[in-house]
């Protein structure tokens, strides 16, 4: 039996044509080691953004095209002063050019002609000018509305459509000078303001 033992060749796993692996039947032995990927580490694109400043002539013309509204509104604040006279102080500044306007005979129709023929209509001013000039035109013609009414129903002197009225116009007035301030701070920061119940219908004409 030793005999037998000793005449057997050791038996030795080789791989073979057929069956390239020398372990067929171990898996773990056998199984391909996974093709581990390490996380690419997450690029950052800085992108420089272009800036394009309003230039200060379309700034200087969209000033002045929110001072024609506010120069007109004005005597819808003759009940807020009569009440409030220190109130004339805020607006003591802006004397000498109310004067200067007021100068000049028909000075509402021409600087209204002025901004929509002259500007909105005129397509070598830039979207910018034409977009402010148009908010302004279509506030200075909703700041009619008021008057045409109060000529319309007459409120007299007294009573509660007085009352009415003198409410009416010290709100269209309040309201005119927010718009003022906003459209002025606005152009001259370059920002494009937008005007509640104005840039819509301002929009659609540009």
């Amino acid at each position: 039996m030793a005999a037998l033992c000793y005449s057997l060749p050791s038996l030795t796993l080789k791989p073979s044509p057929l069956n390239p692996k020398p372990y067929p039947n171990i898996p773990f032995l056998s199984h391909p080691k996974p093709n581990l990927r390490l996380p690419k580490k997450p690029t950052t694109t800085i992108t420089r953004m272009s800036l394009n400043p309003t230039p200060a002539t379309d700034r200087l013309i969209s000033v002045a095209a929110y001072s024609l509204p506010f120069f007109n509104s004005l005597q819808y604040g003759r009940y807020l002063f009569i009440q409030y006279p220190q109130l004339g102080i805020l607006f003591d500044p802006i004397l000498p050019f109310l004067s200067l306007y007021k100068s000049v005979p028909y000075a509402s129709f021409v600087a209204f002609f002025a901004l929509y023929l002259g500007v909105v209509r005129n397509p070598s001013f830039s979207h910018y000018v034409r977009f402010n000039s148009m908010q302004a035109v279509t506030l200075d013609v909703l700041l009619v509305v008021p008057l045409l009414l109060t000529r319309i129903f007459n409120p007299g002197r007294v009573g509660l459509g007085f009352k009415v009225m003198v409410w009416g116009h010290t709100g269209v007035f309040v309201f005119s000078c927010l718009c003022f301030v906003y459209g002025v701070v606005s152009s001259i920061l370059g920002w494009t303001p937008y005007l509640p119940f104005v840039a819509d219908a301002a929009g659609r004409q540009i």
